[in-house]
């Protein structure tokens, strides 16, 4: 028996709980210090919609709860605006807002939304902890604790100024889960009834907070069919579950973005069905004879399957429930497939490879599937391991976790919290099978000479993801803020962005509208306090439509274009290599995730033919494109030869295959020009000719220009 080290009350503080706190605070350090290593690069919020986010909780901080409900941002897809508590993470905004205010100190809200989501991220590793110690114990809740930490997917998903749902949103929606099975376990009734409306309260905050949430709506509506049967307490179901959905039904519907149509569709729907089940289920069985108590039950489940089917396949052509957005239905079903472009375009909706899957998770999957046959052996269930409505609800979660996170790779978050569950019970269960006997250390004998050499190899294939050379779990995690890098392929930091928005903000009218591709949206607005024709919302996909055939247009008939939606500047972005060597007249290669890389999504989605404006390699633009487009036109460059990377000696000055396009600078409408546009800006890695360019470019609408067809006509 452990020494108890204090008495607090009737709690013994033991040696044990040391160890507890010991490597709860080992998870917590571990996940902050990963999540943090882009910090290296710059202090700044990272990706696109974090700036949104920043923007709205300032608001809130600012105005007030109340005044953030009325606001409708005239800033935002100009001229229509956003109302923007009916179409945001409310949650997010408001969690961050009250937190700032609790233990902001002086810092600024900036650099409060930057460490928000590793403070989260880093807490949610507890969080697991108490979640997967419901599950199966103490020492499965240290390893889901240690493996939620360096899980790959949720370090991507929460790094250092990754100021989006997922961070927040994990964070409710498992604390939401630990309150529900915490709940449903307790033999006191008022505890049960406090954590298991708690448990709803919390994961309908989660649903507000990321919408990605409703994937938890799955495995638990599976769990509440199973529970009939993996339960004998049918007196406390009936009664609980009940409570617990109502609770988070009630709350999701307080919120105007997803929860209202959440709880009036399939995701509600999804709750309901399966509640009245167990109620009816018991009813059933309350009423069968013994021996045909679980065959009444089964029969009465496999008719409501065979039934909801229908109603589903009906559904999804008359549309009697609502339907989430495709990319949750996706998700549901990763065969379906879309024929919007601009939903494709989008990185973080590509479906996940097998490289990628077997990278973020390895060693995770071969200690899942450990867990699953540990779990359900005979032996495990001898020693009561894990109780039956545990292994169900395990189970259940870590096939539902994995299937979804099939579709793209955003969802792998997923995968990697139902395969740490799974890994930790089985490395729980496993351990404490090694460790078992007393005899461990005694005279070294073959056998635990054997259970030593196990354990050390277990160490070893959970420290291999970490610590392997130049692709390992850790320095996967690490990356420059985009807006430090613009989202480009280099692995670098400067300040073009920063100082092209400081630029607009001190250079503009403050009454200035820009026009540029939908991704840079929150940056302008949020950093330079103008108002743009689209952003990362995306919720006009006809507008982003329209910009990308603008883009893609003649320069007078984008010119006409943009007058009408009252543009008053063009932004666009180029990324290229110098690569001559220090001349006069610097020369480039132009690739790396800047416009010029997504001019074939801008074709597809303005419903363009690609060969007109690209070569056959499918990168190269051609003659068309640089003459005749107005992203050709903005652009500062013209191409001056066709080389052979490896053989500058082999030139073209024609397109041909296995050639690349090298360019020069050549600005087409000058500062003092006369045409449909004026150059007023370039980023500093142009204007120096730095090695890498990291292009800004930014041209005024010349409203006193006359369009050709006009004199003509």
């Amino acid at each position: 028996m452990a020494q108890s080290l204090e008495s607090i009350g009737k709690f013994q503080f033991k040696i044990q709980h040391l160890l507890i706190i010991g490597v709860l605070i080992l998870s917590f350090s571990t996940a902050f210090l990963i999540r943090s290593q882009g910090a290296d690069y710059g202090f700044e919020l990272n990706e696109f919609d974090p700036f949104f986010n920043f923007r709205a909780t300032e608001y809130m901080v600012e105005n007030g709860f109340s005044e953030y409900f009325e606001w409708h941002d005239d800033k935002s897809w100009y001229p229509e605006g956003r109302n923007v508590s009916a179409t945001s993470q409310v949650m997010l905004h408001a969690t961050t807002a009250i937190t700032y205010q609790l233990f902001g100190g002086s810092s600024s809200l900036y650099d409060f939304t930057i460490l928000f989501p590793v403070i989260f991220g880093s807490l949610t590793a507890i969080v697991v902890f108490a979640l997967v110690r419901v599950i199966g114990g103490t020492t499965a809740g240290l390893f889901a604790a240690i493996l939620y930490a360096v899980a790959l997917p949720i370090i991507l998903r929460g790094t250092i100024g990754w100021f989006k749902s997922e961070p927040l949103g994990l964070f409710y929606g498992i604390l939401g889960l630990y309150l529900f099975l915490s709940g449903i376990k307790s033999e006191n009734k008022k505890i049960a009834i406090a954590k298991l409306v708690g448990g709803g309260i919390v994961l309908g905050f989660g649903l507000s907070a990321w919408g990605g949430i409703q994937f938890f709506i799955i495995p638990l509506g599976m769990f509440i069919l199973a529970l009939p049967f993996v339960r004998k307490d049918h007196g406390f179901l009936i009664w609980s579950i009940p409570v617990f959905v109502t609770a988070f039904l009630l709350t999701a519907s307080m919120f105007e973005f997803v929860g209202t149509k959440f709880v009036l569709g399939l995701g509600g729907f999804s709750l309901i069905v399966p509640t009245a089940f167990l109620i009816s289920c018991i009813i059933i069985q309350k009423f069968s004879k013994d021996k045909n108590k679980t065959r009444n039950g089964l029969i009465f489940l496999a008719a409501l399957i065979i039934g909801g089917s229908s109603l589903l396949v009906i559904n999804a052509e008359a549309e009697i429930l609502p339907l989430p957005q495709f990319r949750y239905l996706n998700a549901i079903n990763p065969f379906l497939t879309t024929s919007n472009p601009l939903v494709d375009s989008v990185a973080e909706h590509a479906t996940t490879t097998q490289s990628q899957s077997f990278f973020f998770h390895s060693i995770l999957m071969i200690f899942a599937g450990l867990g699953i046959w540990i779990i359900l052996s005979k032996k495990s269930e001898e020693k009561s391991y894990v109780k039956n409505d545990m292994i169900a609800f395990s189970l259940i979660m870590g096939l539902t976790g994995v299937y979804v996170s099939s579709a793209f790779v955003r969802l792998e978050v997923f995968a990697s919290v139902a395969l740490v569950i799974l890994s930790s019970l089985g490395l729980s269960i496993l351990t404490k099978e090694i460790l078992g006997s007393k005899n461990l250390f005694e005279k070294f004998r073959t056998q635990n000479i054997i259970k030593i050499s196990f354990l050390t190899i277990i160490v070893i294939l959970l420290v291999i993801p970490l610590v392997y050379p130049n692709s390992n779990w850790i320095t996967s995690g690490k990356a420059p803020p985009t807006i430090l890098n613009g989202g480009s392929n280099w692995n670098m930091a400067t300040n073009d962005w920063k100082e092209s928005f400081e630029w607009i903000k001190s250079n503009t009218p403050e009454d200035s509208v820009v026009a540029a591709w939908w991704d840079y949206g929150y940056w302008i607005t949020t950093m330079s306090d103008r108002a743009t024709l689209a952003d990362n919302f995306t919720g006009n996909h006809t507008r982003i439509e329209k910009i990308a055939q603008i883009l893609l247009s003649t320069p007078d008939d984008a010119w006409m274009n943009l007058q009408d939606m009252g543009a008053d500047y063009v932004l666009v972005f180029a990324v290229g290599q110098r690569i001559d060597q220090g001349s006069d007249q610097p020369v480039y290669l132009l690739s790396g995730g800047g416009d010029e890389s997504k001019k074939q999504w801008f074709m597809r989605i303005a419903g363009e033919p690609v060969g007109k404006f690209v070569h056959p390699d499918g990168i190269s633009g051609t003659d068309y494109f640089w003459n005749e487009t107005l992203l050709g036109k903005l652009f500062p460059f013209s191409t001056l030869s066709y080389v052979n990377p490896r053989d500058t000696s082999t030139q073209s000055e024609t397109f041909k295959m296995g050639l690349t396009p090298v360019y020069g600078k050549d600005i087409k409408y000058p500062t003092n020009g006369d045409g449909p546009f004026r150059f007023v800006y370039g980023s500093p890695s142009f204007v120096n000719n730095d090695r890498v360019l990291l292009g800004v470019f930014i041209y005024e609408v010349n409203d006193d220009y006359t369009p050709l067809s006009k004199t003509q006509n």
